[in-house]
């Protein structure tokens, strides 16, 4: 077979490899887009966690990052929201899965609620500033420490199969033959949220200025 014979089959295969590479991958590629933005939430969470230890002096920091998180936040809330519905709709391949641990499913709901409540509330108390908190920092504060709480739960029933899912993106991605199904997509998702994360963080850059003041002020 010569070149000439190669090329009309390269042609009709490669519209379908680029779909696949930005829409398939099913319920690994599922897998992987929840076990990285995981990876990348731990690591911002973990910087939220450092600025409320020195609240004061990193109160610009924990604004920002706390504006950042909001995009990946979303897309993790949608990931699983995804793989909950096509579970529940009888989707043959996600029932193939398995539904989540029976822990993960009990506490889901208080993750969700406590999640939306923590981001909600504290974009409130930034736009209302220091001097008009009110029962919204109370709110803030209490939905935080219920969100760290079973969240927390959430991650360590998440841990034991998060290093296979991540093995298995690495290994696909490495692969010469073939594309990573999905691969696309997901860089896009996970490009997307962050960058839609960072220009609001960016945004309401304004709006620190009364808290940072605040803090400064109030640490002297």
């Amino acid at each position: 077979m010569d070149s000439h014979d190669v090329l009309p089959l390269r042609g009709r295969t490669e519209p379908r490899e680029r779909r696949a590479w930005w829409l398939g991958g099913g319920t690994a590629g599922n897998e992987q887009l929840t076990a990285t933005v995981g990876v990348l939430l731990l690591v911002l969470l973990a910087i939220i966690g450092v600025t409320i230890v020195w609240m004061h002096q990193l109160i610009f920091v924990h604004l920002f990052v706390g504006l950042l998180l909001i995009g990946p936040i979303a897309l993790k809330m949608s990931s699983t929201g995804y793989r909950f519905v096509r579970y529940y709709a009888h989707d043959r391949s996600y029932r193939a899965v398995g539904p989540p641990q029976p822990v993960l499913r009990i506490i889901a709901p208080m993750v969700v609620i406590s999640t939306v409540a923590v981001f909600v509330s504290g974009v409130v108390l930034l736009l209302l500033g220091p001097s008009s908190r009110g029962s919204v920092l109370l709110i803030h504060k209490v939905s935080f420490f219920v969100w760290v709480a079973f969240t927390g739960v959430h991650i360590l029933g998440h841990l034991p199969g998060l290093r296979g899912h991540l093995s298995a993106a690495r290994r696909t991605r490495e692969s010469v033959v073939g594309v990573d199904p999905g691969g696309g997509g997901r860089t896009l998702a996970i490009a997307g949220t962050l960058v839609a994360g960072l220009l609001l963080a960016l945004v309401l850059l304004p709006e620190y200025t009364a808290w940072t003041a605040h803090a400064f002020g109030h640490h002297h």
